[in-house]
């Protein structure tokens, strides 16, 4: 049943809060165009200290990744929340001082950058150990809120300068650590990340799907036009406020599965424009380019959040591989760079960056729609059945005797679908629009799956799921 609309976003919206800052924070600070105060406008040098935050980032994801099972749960480890915060803190402060300091800017930002590589990372890690408590409805709804918040806070801080904008560079993680500490101490004791971490294997194709669209994406990152990125851009709000919006009106009518499909096609459209922006420019490309990546992003997050709360895995050791696949996004960006360091012609640049891209795509179609591995193994169902609603307790006993029942009897994949509509005490009408199948179709799979099964009325069938109707 669906949850009660004006109560989704209880005990989010500190959640929100939290996440929110803390992705504006790290867009004014080092991730975005407006980085370090305004102190990075008037260097007097070239260095990027994106690069030290990035490689910071992925550093301390990588220890983790290493090492979780010692310090989780994250929010109950003292040490690490004083880290995190403690160096985005002096992040700011550093960045403030290089604005005062002038003649020692460059060591100034530099090691600010390298604190808010490392805050920010456990940051995001301490923030999803909060956000795996919830609902998969909420998490949805939460993460999108807190993008689209992230954003705003983004594009109000952007216009600050001088002591304001530093007041905010200070104010932020302030907000963010407190807001996220509330909202911990808010979840329920039985409800709250467990120190024990079972045995697992991780879904190396989520992984590698999205390290190849952080490969695609850091090809062209350089290139995008202002607004578009994965950060706190103006692409970020429009595509988090649409799928904010649309979880919280039509939950029940959201597509995820054709949702996880979507990022290649824009992906493959924003490519295709590359070698037309002389006609129609950079804007086209760059936001179909950044709303994919950022899409898919979201999307193996909530995958994730979704394997981790079946199977009681603690999310860091799946986020932290996540947050070190950055370093993709960097090697992407290394190449393009360096086929320009080569000196080639543009046109011959522009068809080897075609040809890599078209390569990367074609491996993630192959991935996107491979995914059954996602529902055998690890209990993924929303790709199939669309909606956010998680599933009650005996539609999911239902499920799982629906896959038993099909491997028992050798279903084919097709058979194993109908069965599972059947199991839904939906009608052969309405099956048949959702599989776009004649009737005769859909009488030729329902005899065969009762003669595979031995029996002859549906009566019989649900007898043998163990389901009234």
């Amino acid at each position: 049943m669906q949850e009660d609309r004006r109560a989704l976003l209880k005990g989010g919206r500190r959640y929100i809060c939290a996440y929110g800052c803390a992705r504006a924070w790290a867009t004014l600070t080092f991730t975005g165009a407006t980085a370090g105060a305004g102190v990075l406008d008037a260097a007097p040098w070239s260095f990027d200290p994106h690069l030290t935050f990035d490689l910071a980032f992925i550093a301390v994801s990588i220890l983790l990744v290493l090492l979780f099972r010692r310090f989780v749960p994250l929010n109950e480890n003292r040490v690490v929340k004083a880290v995190s915060f403690g160096c985005m803190a002096a992040a700011s402060l550093l960045c403030v001082a290089a604005a005062w300091v002038p003649e020692a800017s460059f060591a100034l930002v530099i090691a600010g950058s390298l604190a808010a590589g490392v805050g920010y990372g456990l940051f995001l890690l301490l923030a999803v150990e909060v956000l795996v408590t919830f609902s998969l409805l909420r998490i949805f709804l939460f993460l999108s809120g807190a993008m689209v918040l992230g954003s705003v806070i983004t594009f109000f801080c952007e216009g600050l300068v001088g002591i304001q904008a530093q007041a905010m560079l200070v104010l932020l993680p302030v907000l963010a650590a407190a807001c996220l500490q509330s909202a911990y101490d808010h979840v329920p004791a039985a409800d709250r990340p467990k120190r024990g971490v079972p045995k697992f294997s991780y879904p190396w194709k989520l992984f590698v799907l999205y390290g190849l669209y952080a490969f695609a994406y850091g090809m062209r990152a350089n290139q995008l036009v202002a607004g578009a990125g994965r950060h706190s851009s103006a692409s970020t709000f429009i595509l988090m406020a649409v799928l904010f919006a649309t979880a919280y009106f039509a939950s029940k009518r959201f597509n995820i599965g054709l949702l996880y499909r979507s990022p290649v096609v824009l992906m493959v459209c924003g490519f295709l424009l590359v070698p037309a922006e002389s006609l129609l420019g950079t804007a086209a490309s760059s936001y179909l380019i950044a709303i994919s990546y950022s899409l898919m992003s979201f999307l193996v997050m909530f995958l994730l959040f979704d394997i981790a709360k079946r199977l009681g895995v603690a999310i860091v050791a799946f986020m932290a591989v996540k947050n070190a696949e950055q370093l993709l996004q960097m090697a992407g960006g290394g190449l393009t760079d360096g086929l320009g360091a080569l000196g080639l012609p543009a046109s011959t640049e522009a068809l080897v960056v075609t040809v890599v891209v078209s390569v990367l795509i074609l491996a993630a179609t192959v991935l996107l729609f491979s995914e059954k591995e996602l529902a055998s193994k690890w209990g993924v169902s929303i790709l199939d059945t669309g909606g956010l609603i998680e599933r009650t307790a005996e539609e999911e006993r239902a499920a799982e005797r629906v896959n038993e029942l099909s491997r028992t009897y050798r279903l084919s994949p097709r058979e194993q679908e109908v069965l599972a509509l059947l199991a839904a005490g939906k009608t052969g009408r309405v099956i048949q629009q959702e599989l776009f199948i004649a009737e005769g179709t859909f009488k030729a799979h329902t005899r065969h799956i009762y003669e595979k099964m031995g029996i002859n009325s549906r009566k019989e069938l649900f007898d043998l799921l163990g389901i009234s109707h």
